[in-house]
């Protein structure tokens, strides 16, 4: 039969992991693709919050911004 396995997770690892330099380039290539498929008028910004990386993409022009709540361009660029 098979044995216990036992896991413990490293929180400080997954931590360090989570605001990584590669973390915020994987997030800023991910944000790149999306703002590229929603078209012009957007744009992207990556941060390191207090406990991981973010990426977040938004309707900069007035024009995305009325494209995106008509059509939900944002939403559906998300692939």
């Amino acid at each position: 039969m098979s044995k216990k396995f036992k896991f413990k997770l490293n929180h400080a690892g997954v931590g360090q992991l989570l605001k990584s330099s590669e973390m915020v380039d994987v997030l800023e290539e991910k944000a790149t693709g999306i703002r590229n498929g929603a078209g012009s008028g957007y744009a992207q910004d990556t941060y390191i919050g207090k406990s991981r990386a973010n990426a977040m993409i938004y309707a900069d022009t007035y024009q995305a911004k009325k494209d995106n709540f008509k059509n939900n361009t944002l939403l559906k660029a998300v692939h």
